[in-house]
């Protein structure tokens, strides 16, 4: 199966996703936070970098739990702006 390549703005709201998550993290170490979340810390080294640009959704959800994070505002937070849905 081929995956259809990523957009620009896709790409761009990974980004954005791995340095909310990394700031809401704070001095927390990347190890216990994955463990707590059950994920890999390498997964969650490539998400906080945005090399995987869309996590699956029980992956930000777990993150989002552990970090006391709200799902709801953290999808708010990564919607595209107006402009650039007009633009799209």
């Amino acid at each position: 199966m081929v995956r259809t390549p990523l957009t620009s703005e896709q790409r761009d709201r990974g980004r954005a996703l791995g340095r909310i998550l990394r700031a809401a993290r704070g001095p927390r170490s990347a190890a216990a936070v994955a463990a707590e979340a059950g994920i890999s810390l390498d997964t969650l080294r490539k998400i906080e970098r945005g090399a995987i640009a869309a996590p699956a959704f029980f992956t930000v959800a777990a993150l989002a739990r552990v970090l006391d994070l709200d799902l709801a505002a953290l999808a708010r937070d990564l919607e595209p702006s107006d402009e650039s849905r007009l633009a799209g």
